[in-house]
């Protein structure tokens, strides 16, 4: 800079010009020479950088180049070749040397903000393709540890603008404290709720859960700091506050999904007119069912010693013990049950009779379906009780169901005809 002010003088400028001149042409040179080192290091070394990632069989690096963190390191060269050259190039002019350093200052930690945010989300993504990912997810720790880099950034630039110690800063920040509890309330709560549930592993990517208030039921997409993104059945996005989950309750289906089973609980309701001893031209075509006829011999050999033994004067129904076609209809459910490929049979397995009710005795099914697909569970279930609703009859037995619209009319139609008649 001496040279190049003794230069201008030399060609006739006077002392106060040639400084200002000199200083426009170091600055002109030093935004050109920060304009270049930017492209270079952009255009030039970064590229290099992403062709040799993507030639590696490593995965990190690649996740490095997506998110953009060498791209994010080439804004800090410009700004490292002004704040070097600035103190030289403003000698004579101490405040603009002061206002361009501060400004490089800031320009600096911006840049290493956006760098750091990049990286974290690069690590993020490194993360996610590890098996353990899917059962501890750390998508709220790396949310809070960037708006913890953040405040630092943000506190940082307010100390360099006003001259100040961040240090002074940080121990005033005790005063603000009230305050940005109350902007960050919803973050606070969801980074607390975060560790909660990742503590305890209650809802992770993949879950399928169930959340009626908040209209969700469907897969978990993410768990962030603050909310979690459900896709529900019918394709559509539920967004649930993250403290949600903990304040409030909710069904996860992990554990049926782990178990191999998925829960088959149903009723059929049987009309307790239809209910009757079996005679024996009933036991004779329940002998020909091949799911219980083992079941009907037995029964009847145990029936028959019973009877024998107490001496039962079994000519009248009431005394001693008779098949009924209610019982027969059960252990027949059982056995086809037990036959059924499509049902787990090392899980619960409950043929029941429930308390009778108005509508009927209901006949409960309560078992687990070996396939958890829902499209094909739900096809299973329905052949089942497509089968139990066809073979009721075959028993002597009638399905409850409430009388209709054409039921009464056909009374009507009757009690006309009877009445015309006579």
């Amino acid at each position: 800079m001496g040279a190049l002010k003794d230069w201008l003088i030399e060609l006739g400028l006077a002392a106060e010009y040639a400084s200002i001149v000199g200083a426009t042409v170091a600055t002109v040179v030093l935004v050109v020479a920060a304009a270049a080192g930017h492209l270079i290091t952009k255009h030039v070394i970064v590229r290099l950088v992403k062709t040799a990632a993507r030639r590696t069989r490593t995965t990190w690096d690649d996740a490095l180049v997506e998110a953009k963190v060498f791209s994010r390191l080439a804004h800090l060269v410009p700004a490292l070749i002004i704040r070097a050259a600035a103190p030289v190039v403003f000698a004579e002019f101490p405040g603009m040397a002061s206002f361009v350093t501060i400004g490089t200052f800031v320009y600096i930690v911006i840049a290493a903000m956006f760098v750091i945010g990049a990286a974290l989300d690069a690590v993020l993504e490194i993360y996610d393709t590890f098996a353990v990912s899917s059962r501890v997810p750390i998508r709220t720790f790396v949310q809070v540890i960037k708006i913890v880099f953040y405040c630092v950034g943000g506190i940082s630039i307010l100390a360099i603008l006003l001259g100040k110690s961040p240090v002074v800063l940080f121990s005033g920040l005790g005063a603000f404290m009230a305050v940005l509890l109350l902007i960050f309330k919803d973050t606070i709560l969801g980074f607390v709720a975060g560790i909660q549930l990742a503590g305890n592993n209650m809802v992770r990517p993949g879950d399928w859960i169930s959340m009626p208030n908040h209209g969700a039921d469907g897969d978990v997409l993410e768990v962030s700091l603050t909310t979690v993104k459900v896709q529900n059945w019918d394709k559509t996005i539920s967004t649930i506050p993250t403290y949600a989950l903990v304040s409030e309750s909710f069904k996860n289906w992990r554990g049926m999904e782990e178990s191999g089973g998925r829960r088959i609980k149903r009723s059929v309701h049987l009309d307790v007119t239809s209910f009757k001893f079996c005679d024996q031209e009933m036991v004779e075509r329940f002998k020909k069912i091949e799911f219980i006829t083992e079941y009907v011999k037995r029964k009847l050999e145990e029936i028959s010693e019973y009877n024998e033994k107490t001496r039962a004067d079994v000519s009248t129904l009431v005394n001693g013990r008779h098949m009924t076609n209610v019982g027969t209809f059960r252990a027949y459910l059982e056995a086809y049950l037990r036959n059924h490929p499509k049902i787990h049979q090392d899980m619960t397995f409950l043929v029941r009779q429930l308390p009778p009710t108005d509508r009927g005795l209901p006949i409960e099914i309560y078992i687990f379906s070996n396939d958890q697909a829902w499209a094909r569970y739900e096809g299973i279930q329905s052949d089942i009780f497509d089968h139990i609703l066809a073979v009721v009859p075959l028993f002597d037995l009638r399905v409850f169901q409430a009388p209709t619209g054409a039921d009464l009319r056909a009374l009507a139609e009757t009690a006309t005809s009877s009445a015309a008649s006579g």
